[in-house]
């Protein structure tokens, strides 16, 4: 039963929106009736979101959706459909029963399209990939694999476990930034007013002695000189600065060059390291769970690594695995892993619980990486903090320097 987008009046006179279900806009007006509704626009909407009133096409019933949902939602819905079936609901129940539990309208609009390429015969995983930009090719290809295997709700419920493990990790990431860029902002905006207002007002003093400065004294009052008369000039080059690292990072060789060194830098190569090794472990590991072959998850895992260097080595070792050899011996000649995640699958390889040990490298690798995001996060805040106080001291002294040389002089 193809789905509607409606905009009507209540009895209030305030326009209400939503989404029903019905065989065509004719019922669906009929509905808003019997709802004590008065319909404005029954409609439809293409990929780009433009309305189609009254249109109801006999190949395919469900409206196209073509907009993203958060990863929160995302997360929520994987679990609602997960439970649902492993209740014993029919896949097309668990999906009416999921849009209705929702108060999104996005959400809502991309389950009753779901149900309604389910209800006209098509597979779950068909439905799946007309939306390209919701579900991922991890996502698509693991429903596959569980429809074919019968255990859609044993598959789903390792999918809401993975999405719900990657979003921990992201949150964590972002709650651990936003203390460090609130104090470089602030730091930044504290050292910038001080040069800029408060020095030159203080320098002012010192015009009117005929004394030489001190050295400190002088590069300050430089500095403030140049940031009032060259502001904008500044303000360019960064941005120039910023867009040309960014070209420049889109050429794929200087990308990999720029993770290889990334990946060399102390603490942080560690943390991208352990994050990106998790995202590999838990993603194969969910694929090869589900019955996908080891070289098509290869394939999909090298998908979700971020760093090049990493994903190469996932490529390498996928060549490898096709020529009859193991996944561990290709990624420990690369170097880029854990000695901790190899071992686990090296282990899993020789004693056919590959599923189970790169379980426990991405659990192992998750932890170990939050870890280090508090400890980086620590020693970061440590040096903004004294990295503000040296320069604010700076300021301080070069400003009372000459004062206390006058006062040497008076006495």
């Amino acid at each position: 039963m193809p789905a509607f987008q409606y905009t009507a009046l209540n009895a209030s006179g305030k326009q209400q929106k939503g989404i029903l279900e019905g065989d065509n806009e004719k019922s669906i007006r009929q509905q808003l009736r019997d709802k004590q509704l008065t319909p404005l626009d029954v409609s439809t909407t293409n990929k780009a979101g433009k309305k189609q009133a009254g249109k109801s096409g006999k190949k395919s019933a469900a409206p196209k959706f073509n907009q993203k949902i958060s990863n929160p939602d995302l997360v929520v819905l994987t679990r609602q459909l997960a439970t649902l079936l492993q209740a014993g609901s029919p896949l097309e129940e668990a999906l009416a029963t999921a849009a209705k539990q929702t108060d999104k309208p996005k959400v809502q609009a991309l389950v009753l399209n779901l149900r309604a390429n389910v209800v006209e015969g098509h597979t779950f995983a068909y439905a799946l990939n007309n939306h390209p930009k919701v579900f991922n090719e991890l996502y698509r290809s693991t429903i596959e694999a569980g429809e074919h295997s019968g255990n859609l709700d044993k598959v789903l419920s390792r999918l809401a476990e993975y999405v719900e493990a990657r979003e921990e990790i992201n949150n964590q990431l972002s709650t651990a930034l936003i203390y460090p860029i609130a104090l470089v902002t602030i730091s930044l905006a504290v050292i910038i007013f001080l040069l800029a207002y408060v020095v030159p007002q203080i320098t002012q003093v010192f015009d009117s002695l005929e004394q030489e400065l001190p050295i400190m004294t002088q590069v300050m009052i430089t500095i403030s000189d140049f940031i009032r008369n060259y502001w904008l000039i500044l303000l360019i080059a960064f941005a120039l600065t910023y867009f040309t690292i960014k070209t420049l990072l889109k050429n794929e060789t200087n990308r990999y060059n720029w993770h290889s060194i990334l990946l060399k830098t102390p603490l942080i190569g560690r943390l991208l390291q352990g994050i990106n090794t998790a995202r590999f472990s838990r993603t194969l590991g969910i694929l090869s769970a589900s019955g996908v072959s080891i070289i098509k998850g290869l394939e999909i895992s090298a998908r979700v690594v971020d760093m090049l260097p990493m994903r190469k080595a996932i490529a390498e070792s996928e060549k490898l695995v096709r020529e009859g050899g193991g996944i561990s011996r290709s990624l420990a000649k690369s170097g880029k892993f854990s000695p901790m995640a190899i071992h686990l699958i090296a282990s899993g390889e020789n004693n056919g619980q590959l599923e189970q040990m790169l379980d426990r490298a991405a659990t192992f690798q998750e932890r170990e990486a939050s870890t280090t995001i508090e400890k980086f996060m620590s020693l970061v805040q440590v040096l903004l903090v004294l990295g503000m106080g040296v320069i604010v001291m700076l300021i301080v002294l070069a400003t009372l320097l000459p004062i206390f040389e006058l006062n040497q002089i008076v006495n």
